[in-house]
């Protein structure tokens, strides 16, 4: 019993700290996830687009650019500057 109280304080920091760090970690694997996502599906849409005159284009765009922010939000966030 002793133990347990004379380390908790640095246990508990030295948990803290990991967390910290591991949350930090997960989420800017995410956001590199997502934007390699992004990317990759601006691409697509591109490369579609590109086969439609500008105005049938330009419509396709929009409607892909809908599709994705409703299917998958995240990677709809930044679509559109893409």
């Amino acid at each position: 019993m002793i133990f347990r109280r004379r380390f908790s304080e640095v246990i508990a920091r030295q948990l803290d700290v990991f967390a910290e760090d591991e949350a930090e970690s997960t989420y800017g694997d995410y956001v590199d996830l997502v934007e390699t996502a992004t990317e990759a599906l601006a691409d697509m849409r591109d490369r579609f687009a590109r086969t439609l005159d500008e105005d049938a284009g330009e419509e396709y765009e929009e409607a892909f650019n809908r599709a994705v922010k409703k299917r998958w939000p995240p990677f709809g966030l930044e679509i559109e500057n893409r």
